[in-house]
């Protein structure tokens, strides 16, 4: 069993320095391998040279679950630490601040043992350098953005595209190894740069050819050409039809559901024939579907329901008199309801604005109520290679067999990940679930990002662990103790060290 010296910061330092003349040192934490001189960081910052010896400037960050009492517990999410002793059933150790395995050969910077109901377990705690990585971001909006597979720039480079939308959320990608290594510096630094800023939950614009601006923050509203969104759709054109509709019947002879994907008409509708309602009469532009709904009604642009039209009466194509009648009663709502207009038909066969009614508008608020709040959600998404890999056990592929099957447990800083299945550890995360500044870079450029393993002391054996290296959780609390920066569990994750028991 390794001893807590080994844990020690010049052990540490040992481990992913070198001295060289004059004071440097050279690093090796990193491809870079930065030559150091004293009082002076290297180029990630995230290393620095404290007296010829090399240190880590960021300290490690280990997640506190709340102590276990009688009394309710607060959640997390919403609270500090509650600053009670550390002890190791209730402490994760992340990858944020460990440090890493470059280059490659070198065992994973902590592979820690702790026990659970009875249960040794591994986790084995680095931090990744992921030149194959990028994010996507779901950003809740009708608006149009910019057509498919059109270029997204940062500060003027390019730094991913438009992918396909998906219900109520327009859709990017960001990132990827193409961008950072396949095209200028200044191209690769920049989508370094930007992946960073969204990964760490900072704001960042993004401009998309053809299209609009957007600023985009993970957990915050999308702001789209300056104006913030505030409502993400309640559903398409005719799902707002079917949703709705027998709210509607009684108050009104005729709905359009302005929508850039499926306008809706309600008495062309099914919902509207199941109600037996009349038919208006009033037919709308746009490819016909199937009854009542309708596709490309207008073009797509950041009007009502994601549409260029701010005059919802130009989609009326006519009205016809021997199935219409004056004093028919029309209303025009967005997916949102954020846009609306009531309109009767006159003896001249024209739809004339009128103010809505209290009754009508009250269904046109309901359908706002159920809109969910507009946010951004940036997930970041990584290759786990070689080095991580490595680091674990000295045959790779059993861990990445053991992932596959469900037997080994991966996290982000605690933070739970989807495993794409298939070859390979391809993973996915919620940056919202992971702690404060759990990103880092290289300059190469790549991104860092903390990973755990975590899985039974037996299974971990079994792969060809090193066993040399087990450090026991006792040891890390007591290496580190007033040097690391604790922070609270988020409840809403799933506790690691429980879930690889099952």
């Amino acid at each position: 069993m390794t001893t807590p010296a080994k844990l020690s910061p010049e052990a540490r330092s040992a481990q992913f320095g070198a001295a060289e003349g004059d004071g440097i040192v050279r690093c090796d934490a990193c491809p870079v391998l930065c030559r150091i001189r004293p009082g002076r960081p290297g180029a990630c910052s995230r290393y620095a040279n404290e007296d010829g010896r090399l240190v880590r400037t960021d300290p490690i960050v280990l997640l506190a679950r709340a102590v276990q009492t009688d009394r309710p517990r607060v959640p997390f999410a919403n609270a500090e630490w509650d600053g009670s002793p550390l002890t190791a059933d209730r402490t994760f150790v992340t990858g944020i601040g460990a440090g890493t395995t470059y280059p490659d050969y070198k065992p994973a910077p902590l592979i820690v043992e702790a026990q659970h109901y009875g249960v040794d377990t591994v986790t084995v705690v680095t931090e990744g350098i992921f030149s194959y990585c990028g994010v996507k971001v779901k950003i809740d909006t009708d608006r149009h953005l910019g057509p498919e597979m059109a270029v997204i720039r940062a500060k003027g480079e390019s730094v991913g595209h438009v992918t396909t939308a998906e219900y109520g959320s327009q859709m990017l990608s960001v990132g990827g190894v193409r961008h950072l290594t396949g095209g200028s510096k200044k191209e690769g630094h920049t989508t370094c740069e930007t992946l960073l800023a969204l990964c760490n939950g900072e704001a960042v614009t993004l401009t998309i050819e053809g299209g609009h601006d957007v600023v985009v923050q993970a957990g915050r509203p999308p702001v789209v050409d300056g104006v913030p969104e505030s409502r993400m759709r309640v559903g398409c054109g005719s799902a707002t039809i079917g949703m709705f509709a027998r709210q509607f019947q009684a108050l009104i002879d005729e709905v359009i559901v302005v929508d850039d994907h499926i306008t809706g008409v309600l008495t062309e509708h099914q919902a509207g024939r199941v109600l037996n309602m009349r038919p208006s009469g009033i037919r709308i532009r746009g490819r016909k579907s199937t009854p009542g709904r309708y596709f490309k009604v207008a073009e797509p642009g950041l009007g009502w329901g994601g549409t260029d039209i701010c005059n919802p009466l130009s989609i009326i194509q006519s009205i016809h008199p021997k199935t219409a009648w004056p004093g028919l009663r029309l209303l025009f709502t967005s997916t949102t309801g954020e846009d609306a207009q009531y309109c009767v038909v006159n003896e001249d066969w024209q739809a004339v604005p009128q103010p809505i009614p209290p009754a009508v508008q009250a269904v046109v608020d309901r359908i706002k109520q159920n809109c969910e709040p507009a946010l951004c959600s940036v997930l970041f998404m990584a290759g786990a290679g070689g080095s991580l890999r490595a680091g674990v056990t000295e045959n790779p592929i059993l861990l990445t067999r053991s992932v596959g099957a469900g037997e080994t447990r991966v996290t982000m800083g605690g933070a739970p990940v989807h495993v794409w299945a298939g070859g390979g550890i391809t993973i996915m995360a919620d940056v919202t679930r992971m702690p404060a500044r759990s990103f880092g870079y290289v300059p190469t450029p790549a991104l860092v990002s903390p990973i755990e393993f975590t899985m039974p002391k037996a299974l971990y054996l079994t792969l060809g662990g090193h066993r040399n290296d087990i450090v026991t959780i006792d040891d890390v609390l007591s290496a580190v103790q007033g040097t690391a920066r604790v922070e609270a569990w988020q409840e809403k994750n799933q506790w690691p060290l429980i879930d690889v028991l099952r």
